[in-house]
């Protein structure tokens, strides 16, 4: 083997990945450029979605504007679409609220953004066959599927179904040999949690709970699905990827 080999390069693959305006599907698309791959991005901001185009490395992207909570939409954006080597489903919404006081229509807006419109989009490029043999699809969860916070039950639920979803995926898909796995991220530094509803104060008291004391970097999530996307990993499917800072070992 030579100096030049890399087993987690993405050179010449084809990668499409949704919620790629900001944050980590920034950060996995840019990264994912850097390792060789052609994007497609997807986004409903066209504004940050060109941000982000623009700091793509080498040719060969493209990027898609759409909602992939309209079926339209998502019908649209499969036909579009070359032939995949790798999806990356990481479009989602947070959401906090104490049980007794959940609406439907809170029900339906997490449901319809972290768990149909992700499996929506994975049928839909599937039955037009965009996914090639050997694909790769990598769905975007969190460590808040595995454990409870007060406030956080419709978003843990909908990131445990997804997970679950993924499990089953990757079952099906084994006979064309496409994988299927979730990366669950901890709290991650993004533009997000400075402008959230926590205090700076609070943010450095909930860090201090994590066993590394600090939240992930966007990029140390995005060197996971690089991981999952290339041939480095041909022979894993039906994981959770945890990568928490140690915050589940508490």
């Amino acid at each position: 083997m030579g100096i030049n080999y890399n087993p987690f390069s993405l050179e010449g693959k084809n990668i499409l990945v949704t919620g790629a305006s900001s944050g980590i599907g920034q950060a996995i698309a840019i990264e994912c450029s850097k390792m060789g791959a052609n994007l497609v991005i997807l986004g409903r901001n066209e504004e940050r979605l060109t941000e982000t185009f623009n700091l793509l490395e080498g040719n060969n992207h493209y990027k898609i504007f759409g909602e992939l909570t309209n079926d339209e939409d998502i019908e649209r954006i499969a036909i579009e679409c070359p032939e995949l080597d790798g999806l990356v489903n990481n479009a989602g919404i947070g959401h906090t609220s104490l049980v007794r006081f959940i609406k439907q229509q809170d029900v339906e807006k997490v449901f319809k953004t972290n768990t149909f419109a992700p499996i929506l989009l994975t049928k839909e490029l599937l039955k037009k066959k965009k996914i090639k043999k050997g694909g790769s699809i990598v769905f975007t969860s969190s460590i808040a599927a595995f454990s409870n916070a007060l406030g956080n039950s419709l978003y843990s639920a909908s990131k445990s179904a997804i997970c679950a979803y993924m499990r089953s995926c990757a079952k099906e898909l084994a006979d064309k040999l496409i994988r299927a796995n979730a990366i669950c991220p901890g709290m991650v530094e993004t533009k997000l949690i400075r402008g959230g509803a926590l205090s700076e104060d609070d943010l450095q008291k909930d860090m201090a709970k994590y066993p590394l004391k600090r939240y992930g970097r966007p990029e140390e999530i995005a060197f996971a699905a690089i991981y999952l996307l290339s041939d480095a990993s041909a022979w894993i499917t039906g994981t959770s990827m945890v990568i928490d800072g140690g915050k589940l070992l508490k």
